[in-house]
């Protein structure tokens, strides 16, 4: 059962099974009584969100028991990696809150020792190199069930298996044509023991090493060792790795001893509703042009959320409270967006902007004349402020908060019927103006005069409230409205289709023609929050400038996945 400990602020958490596991460790002097952990990404694609709930995992359980965690790129496979994406990857971890100070690490700062501790196993009849092609040591692997079949090259001799992982190195022979793998037990009921590869042949640069090296190390091999190498005494990874564990702890105790061996733990990993984590298609969705980049928002990487406006805290927040378990789920991105709208309400700033304006006359207001409202910050936020906003004769309303034949229950603006504009007055719709198509141009209202804050008629109630935005200072802006990019829950699971026939083609509205009041134009910098009253949260996208106005919809004011919780 986990145990409670007691957090900075004095108050006693429980651990998850993780936590309880290093926990122990410690209070049993494993190691010496150090922690260091390490968050190993390949630089391959950008980051997601599933490897935030790792970065979450890996940093905080080494910030939590005093601990350090190590970044090491798993640069072993130079076809796939791109500076690019070690940037980012660096980037997003900043972003999410972590630091890993000087220790930056790369699988490639260990190729001269894997090296050598292949040549060790070859030279121990360990390893051998076989050359056969993928298939037909595929083929050779057997059943869970039924065992394997020996390669015919498995008995060659040291001398001769030594000469030719020289000679690949060298670049004597052709991708595909060797590879050297590991002698241990091709009848192992755990097909990770059935003589695994530990190193083909790659003809391509390196991005740090060059043309140094012709053979790269499969992670199986590399890995465990690269742990073994830096120090890591946690390697916290998640729950496909735990078929490998035995295979991983096989290879490290080639050069662990009692004083010190790293321990493998595993954890579920992150899968969401409407979401795909697979980096390959991802990176298909990219290549081919289905989405803006790595940083669209629509996607579910750390970069694309960061832009969309999500919050570090907001998924950090997200992550704890899915937590860390044994068992697969898919989690709903409800509960996400549900996190991002509770950090959002916190921190947003509160504005007006119309989405689809229709110009609103007070007839009896005064010509000319310009009043300044005040406007909360954040009610939610102590200290937050207000802030003014214009107030004048024409104003913009959004056109479908007006009806002229509006059902039973309908509390916005019709014929006849008040409403109080937020922050303002209250008006009543005398008439209407209508063009050859019978649109609505111009809706007509009086207001009156008493009705506003501090004057003797601010008491009177009315049951319907509309933002707004002052026709003669509003600012135009273009509006971003995105929703899932998938229109299938579980698009995983859907393996008779191609994933891209599950993208939801109205994962992204562009809105052009947007009200907003000054204050929005004034203060868009990417990054700022803003809630649009009635509307929704959003953020200045990167493309924003002075002279173009651009915003993300971040999330909508409503909380599907608390309509979720009630219903159940």
């Amino acid at each position: 059962m986990a145990e409670n400990i007691e957090a900075e602020n004095g108050k006693k958490e429980t651990m998850n099974f993780v936590e309880q596991a290093v926990f122990d460790d410690l209070q049993a002097g494993k190691n010496g009584g150090r922690l260091n952990t390490r968050f190993p990404p390949e630089p391959n694609g950008y980051l997601h969100i599933g490897h935030a709930k790792a970065i979450c995992m890996d940093f905080g359980v080494a910030e939590r028991f005093g601990g350090t965690c190590n970044l090491r790129f798993d640069d072993t496979n130079p076809v796939k990696e791109d500076v690019e994406y070690v940037d980012s990857i660096r980037e997003d971890i900043h972003w999410l809150g972590f630091d890993w100070g000087e220790r930056e690490y790369y699988a490639s700062d260990y190729f001269p020792r894997l090296f050598e501790l292949a040549v060790r196993l070859i030279k121990e009849g360990k390893a051998y190199v076989d050359d056969q092609t993928s298939e037909q040591i595929a083929e050779q692997k057997g059943t869970p069930t039924q065992p394997g079949t020996e390669s015919p090259f498995r008995n060659r001799t040291p001398e001769e298996n030594l000469d030719l992982f020289m000679r690949m190195n060298a670049g004597e022979f052709d991708e595909g044509a060797r590879v050297l793998r590991a002698k241990i037990d091709m009848a192992s009921p755990n097909m990770h023991f059935r003589d695994p590869i530990m190193y083909r042949i790659i003809k391509t640069p390196h991005h740090r090493t060059g043309t140094t090296w012709k053979v790269y190390p499969m992670y199986d091999f590399a890995h465990g060792q690269s742990d073994y190498f830096e120090g890591v005494t946690h390697s916290i990874c998640t729950l496909e790795f735990e078929v490998h564990r035995p295979l991983y702890e096989y290879f490290v105790k080639e050069l662990a001893d009692e004083s010190y061996c790293p321990r493998q733990i595993e954890f579920n990993r992150l899968n969401l509703t409407y979401t795909v984590m697979s980096k390959r298609k991802l990176l298909q969705l990219v290549k081919e042009g289905l989405v803006a980049g790595w940083d669209d928002p629509r996607m579910p990487t750390i970069s694309g959320m960061r832009r969309r406006g999500y919050t570090p805290e907001s998924i950090r927040n997200f992550i704890n409270t899915i937590g860390y378990t044994k068992y697969e789920a898919l989690n709903s991105v409800s509960l996400l967006e549900h996190a991002v709208r509770e950090d959002l309400n916190k921190k947003a700033t509160r504005v007006m902007a119309v989405l689809n304006p229709v110009k609103l006359v007070i007839t009896n207001y005064p010509e000319g004349k310009t009043e300044m409202v005040e406007m909360d910050n954040n009610p939610e936020e102590e200290g937050a402020g207000t802030h003014s906003m214009p107030f004048c004769r024409e104003i913009f309303i959004e056109r479908e908060d007006f009806m002229e034949n509006p059902p039973k229950k309908f509390f916005r603006l019709a014929p006849g019927s008040e409403v109080r504009l937020k922050g303002a007055y209250i008006i009543k719709c005398e008439d209407v103006v209508k063009d050859a198509d019978g649109n609505i141009t111009e809706i007509r209202c009086t207001y009156d005069p008493e009705s506003r804050s501090g004057m003797p008629g601010a008491a009177r109630k009315v049951k319907g409230t509309l933002h707004w935005v002052s026709a003669e200072h509003a600012v135009d802006a273009t509006v971003r409205l995105y929703d899932r990019l998938f229109n299938v829950e579980n698009p995983a699971a859907e393996t008779e289709r191609d994933f891209r026939e599950m993208l939801n083609p109205e994962s992204l509205k562009v809105v052009e023609g947007v009200k907003v009041e000054p204050y929005v134009a004034e203060h868009a910098v990417p990054g700022t929050k803003f809630q649009f009253q009635r509307v929704g949260y959003f953020t200045p996208d990167y493309d924003t400038t002075p002279e173009k106005l651009v915003f993300n919809r971040t999330i909508a004011l409503k909380d599907s996945w608390e309509k979720e919780q009630k219903k159940n």
